[in-house]
């Protein structure tokens, strides 16, 4: 299997005597996690969020995905896009590290650091937390994160 590969398989369903096809993605690696491939997910997920592509990393939920994310609430594919399309709109050279904390079964915990400057050019460097919970799919369904930012200067940086 290719790393990070989506697969779509096809399941049968039967309505009023019509056969109908359903389709459901796959974002590998699945649950229940090894710690080799929690990692795998991990490293999957700081690759995406570093390519600043709200549509891509966007894959990696479901579509009707639950997201806290410091103090704002956001609900399904469409306001992840949203969000993220305006996070990296106003953290320019944005930079991630995600490290795995822990993991079982269908959930991950991660801990986190990025850094990025705001339109005035200030750097920061936020350090926070993440609880994932994935579907039997691959599909992340819950992330709970808790950010704090700290200002840094640009000698500071570290990614």
């Amino acid at each position: 299997m290719q790393r990070g590969r989506s697969k779509f398989i096809y399941l049968p369903f039967f309505l009023e005597q019509t056969t109908m096809k359903m389709i459901i993605e796959q974002k590998y690696p699945l649950p229940p996690f090894t710690e080799e491939t929690a990692q795998e997910k991990v490293q999957l997920a700081e690759d995406a969020w570093n390519s600043q592509d709200p549509e891509k990393v966007a894959k990696a939920y479901t579509m009707d995905t639950e997201w806290r994310n410091r103090s704002q609430f956001i609900n399904g594919r469409k306001e992840v896009i949203a969000f993220l399309s305006d996070k990296w709109e106003k953290e320019k050279n944005y930079k991630l590290k995600k490290e795995l904390w822990a993991f079982s079964d269908n959930r991950i915990a991660v801990r986190f650091e990025y850094e990025y400057q705001n339109d005035q050019g200030q750097w920061f460097r936020a350090y926070g937390n993440e609880n994932w919970e994935f579907n039997e799919h691959g599909l992340m369904q819950r992330r709970y994160a808790s950010i704090n930012d700290l200002q840094i200067t640009e000698t500071e940086r570290r990614l």
